[in-house]
């Protein structure tokens, strides 16, 4: 096999590696989104047990996209894909973090009483968009589209929509009823984590970006 094709075949092994890896993520977020919902201690602990998976395959793309450069000494488009794929893996993972921060709130509301505030609502918009903005950019990654990745990031709006207004919503009950302080801090707690899950996809989006055309570009600022 000459050294090109070697180089591509390795390329294409990585790709599918950082779809896996998302994949894993994806589903972790719509287990944590049903436990949620059902309020289902078990399902929520699964989600811990699969981020294991996440980090593991983080570390396998990564050792390969080291040992990539080098050997192969990537330059241009080539090298942009593997500083990208570096991006994605890190950012991925952090988007597991919070997937696993999701799981672990809807644990903490399993064993309590019902919610004075309207937050699951607010948080179950916000984990159902993050799904598909994540879905979305993998798939501009995988087809190389930059226009894809710019209308995954767009989505990022309607998370901090939500994230808006669950904040305006909590402040409004803590200024009747400030005996609620310590659950109002851990909704928005979480609240804050599924925000930035918008903000750590937003990251993909603009590696993405760099990668097929070169350019940094700051996406919804």
């Amino acid at each position: 096999m000459n050294t090109r094709n070697f180089f591509s075949e390795e390329l294409s092994r990585m790709r599918q590696d950082i779809l896996a890896m998302a994949t894993r993520v994806e589903e972790n977020l719509g287990k944590a989104l049903t436990a949620l919902k059902t309020r289902d201690p078990e399902l929520a602990r699964e989600v811990r047990t699969d981020d294991a998976d996440v980090d593991a395959l983080q570390i396998r793309i990564e050792d390969d996209a080291a040992m990539i450069i080098a050997t192969q000494q990537p330059v241009a488009r080539d090298l942009r894909e593997i500083v990208t794929i570096f991006k994605l893996t890190s950012n991925i993972e952090r988007i597991g973090d919070h997937a696993v921060h999701l799981a672990r709130a809807a644990r903490k509301l399993s064993k309590g009483k019902d919610s004075p505030f309207s937050a699951q609502e607010h948080l179950e918009k916000m984990a159902v968009t993050g799904q598909v903005m994540i879905r979305t950019a993998i798939s501009a990654f995988m087809a190389q589209d930059s226009q894809a990745a710019r209308e995954a990031a767009a989505m990022d709006r309607q998370i901090d929509d939500e994230h808006k207004a669950l904040t305006e919503n909590i402040l409004k009950v803590m200024k009747k009823n400030p005996d609620l302080v310590k659950s109002a801090l851990q909704i928005l707690h979480t609240s804050n984590q599924l925000e930035r899950l918008g903000d750590h996809i937003t990251n993909i989006c603009e590696a993405v970006i760099y990668m097929i055309e070169g350019v940094h570009e700051e996406l919804n600022e």
